[in-house]
């Protein structure tokens, strides 16, 4: 696929890129310092919203019933192609920037530890770029980037795809930061995520204990059962769990609530809702011995995500022909600094400055990511491109002390860059989106998509 796109063409996408470069670095950094939580992206949904208006975008607000999540669009006719972005942050993760010792810029504040200030804000520069360039070359084409908010906790697609947002997309083109370049073949696992209550009657736990009811009793004979049922689930089935709420802090009250958190992991959305029925059935147990009373809410949940194989070998084919970031001796010696904090003997150089090939296969993961839900609803393709010291890992506060050095902004561009050429490579080869399609249909079939949520169920979106 070397030849999908020309020289010239590649680099008349370097160049408009490298046109926007500062605009968006700025925009990254400024969502980097809201460090705004899922569902509640005011501030980050709305900078990356007024740049694609800016640049000719028509602009949706509020898909799904979602405050934050958006659509913007350009272009007129077919193909349809999509951009997806991301922009939330993680809870507690605040970490000060360019720090090598864990430091918070703002005691118990959020902060970007899987880098979705760059994935959303190079998702939206890639989308004026191929819009641009769809117009300059007088190609039949309309982009789409979508906003979807929540992917690191409650997965705000599967909500979006549920009311039909992704619907009538030729493909879609995503990418991720990382510690290292490469193509994207990973085969994530479905996921629910449900909270349980119980309620029970508060007495004194000396005077009067058998007039009590103790829901904190409840919330521990569930953990028991809970930890007894995973012995018989499936090899690749998890259950996790979190206590939301103990019922107080007295030990001398029998305590009248308790809450807990769990979230599911499978390898199919009929599998995940199977093993949620299970657990049900261990809350409800857990209820009658303690004769408290229970609610089993559903939450959120996401789809196994599956990239498409064509459209995979054709991004990835693009990234090496875009070639890696384009990193300066001072993003080096920056992330030197970083890569020197590892302890697991890693030798690798402190940043990576290749493309690693693509798999021949899917691998195999264990993580869960509503990119999934886009993938069951159409063709979609998404690339890992480096952004931080080499073995910088997710979810830590290292990667959060890095958002904003330069080897982040290089990523992220160079990441626009492949996402903009996809997106013009798949408007001027019919023959890849058909392909493509034909592929999805083969191993999804014509069935409608079944979201992972029932139909009536909400987030739980705070106050804005």
């Amino acid at each position: 696929m070397h030849n999908i796109l020309t020289d010239d063409e590649i680099h008349a996408v370097k160049a408009n890129v490298a046109e926007r470069a500062a605009e968006f670095v700025a925009i990254a950094d400024v969502i980097w310092d809201y460090a705004e939580l899922g569902f509640a992206e005011v501030k980050s949904s709305k900078a990356l919203a007024s740049a694609l208006k800016n640049h000719g975008f028509a602009v949706k607000w509020g898909i799904g019933g979602l405050p934050t999540a958006f659509v913007a669009e350009r272009g007129s006719g077919g193909p349809t192609l999509g951009i997806l972005g991301e922009f939330d942050a993680l809870a507690e993760m605040s970490q000060a920037a360019g720090h090598t010792a864990e430091e918070a810029a703002e005691a118990g504040g959020s902060g970007y530890g899987c880098g979705h200030h760059l994935l959303g804000t190079a998702g939206a520069l890639a989308a004026i770029v191929a819009a641009d360039r769809l117009k300059a070359t007088g190609t039949a084409g309309t982009v789409r980037y979508f906003g979807c908010p929540a992917e690191e906790s409650l997965g705000g697609k599967a909500f979006m795809a549920r009311a039909g947002a992704f619907d009538g997309l030729n493909a879609a083109f995503s990418w991720h930061p990382g510690p290292r370049s490469s193509g994207y073949l990973n085969l994530t696992r479905a996921f629910r995520q449900i909270r349980v209550r119980f309620r029970g009657v508060a007495a004194h736990a000396a005077l009067a204990p058998h007039l009590g009811r103790s829901a904190l009793d409840a919330a521990e004979l569930m953990n028991i059962g809970a930890n007894y049922l995973r012995e018989h689930i499936g090899r690749d089935e998890h259950i996790h769990y979190a206590y939301m709420d103990a019922g107080g802090m007295a030990a001398n009250v029998v305590q009248a609530r308790a809450e807990l958190a769990y979230i599911m992991r499978s390898e199919t959305v009929a599998d995940v809702i199977a093993l949620s029925d299970r657990l049900r059935k261990v809350a409800e147990g857990a209820a009658m011995m303690t004769e408290t009373t229970v609610t089993f809410e559903v939450e959120a949940g996401m789809s196994p995500c599956r990239p498409n194989l064509t459209l995979a070998r054709m991004m990835h084919s693009l990234l090496e022909r875009a070639g890696p970031p384009d990193f300066s001796a001072g993003d080096h010696e920056d992330a030197q600094r970083f890569a020197d904090l590892r302890d697991d003997g890693n030798a690798n150089a402190p940043l990576h400055s290749g493309i690693e090939p693509l798999p021949e296969d899917y691998r195999a993961s264990m993580g869960s990511t509503d990119v999934g839900d886009v993938s069951m609803i159409v063709p979609m393709a998404q690339v890992w491109v480096a952004s931080y010291a080499s073995g910088t890992g997710f979810h830590t506060w290292q990667m959060v002390a890095q958002g904003k050095l330069g080897a982040a902004h290089r990523g992220m561009l160079k990441a626009a860059e492949v996402i903009a050429a996809s997106v013009l490579a798949s408007a001027n080869h019919p023959e890849i989106l058909a392909a493509a399609t034909v592929e999805h249909r083969a191993h999804f079939g014509t069935a409608p998509y079944t979201c992972p949520i029932p139909n009536d169920v909400m987030p739980p979106l705070p106050k804005i």
